[in-house]
């Protein structure tokens, strides 16, 4: 029996369907795979991305920018206040944010640019895009 799943924002249900496995990253606990069958859990989830392996062996990538995945009873949620399928993301425009972000890091302005780092990075990764990890 596959897994039901559902990756939410406020705005809309970004994706919604039936797969042999999810893998995402928790704060503080690294990633983790979900297969029919798994326990009960909820954890906060890293910015960083979600991917969704379809029972027909194709997979669907999302980045992430917090939220949280529950999973019971084979149902996988992941809520996140924003939330991009790769299909939907601008490299381009992403490429720009990770070099603003990495020069605002450089130059020392951490505290915002980290987070806006953490996105880029997270979106690019969704893409296939090689990134530079900090």
């Amino acid at each position: 029996m596959p897994l039901v799943v559902e990756v939410v924002s406020p705005e809309r249900t970004l994706f919604s369907g039936e797969a042999d496995m999810v893998r995402a990253r928790t704060v503080g606990g690294g990633d983790i795979a979900f297969l029919p069958g798994h326990a009960p859990f909820i954890g906060a989830l890293a910015t960083w991305t979600v991917e969704i392996t379809l029972t027909n062996g194709s997979r669907e990538l999302a980045a992430v920018h917090g939220g949280f995945v529950e999973v019971s009873n084979d149902h996988v949620k992941i809520l996140s206040d924003l939330a991009e399928l790769a299909s939907q993301i601008d490299t381009e425009r992403a490429r720009r944010a990770q070099e603003r972000a990495q020069a605002a890091v450089q130059r020392g302005d951490e505290a915002e640019a980290e987070g806006a780092l953490a996105r880029a990075n997270a979106r690019l990764a969704a893409t296939g895009l090689t990134v530079g990890l900090h």
